[in-house]
């Protein structure tokens, strides 16, 4: 599965889920997808280089949200997990 097809499977299970997707949203979910960052923190920090509107609380919301959603996992340390998005899909 390429980058481009996790992320469009990401972006519509956050729609199907009811989010919007904003543009600060697919800045958070390319560095989560490009990095494997293990801490908000990093995320956080990455995002910022890029976007400084983006704040801390943002991106704890994002991954609040994909891990309700069974997209992230925090004992991967905030690693998308391939393997249940390709049984999903």
């Amino acid at each position: 599965m390429s980058l481009e097809s996790k992320k469009n499977y990401i972006l519509e299970e956050l729609r199907r889920n009811g989010c919007r997707i904003t543009s600060q949203r697919q800045l958070l979910i390319d560095i989560i997808l490009q990095d494997e960052c293990s801490s908000c923190k990093e995320i956080y920090y990455q995002a910022n280089k890029e976007d400084s509107s983006i704040g801390m609380a943002t991106v704890y919301r994002l991954v609040k949200t994909l891990e309700e959603a069974g997209l992230i996992q925090r004992k991967n340390m905030y690693r998308i997990d391939y393997e249940t998005l390709a049984a999903g899909a």
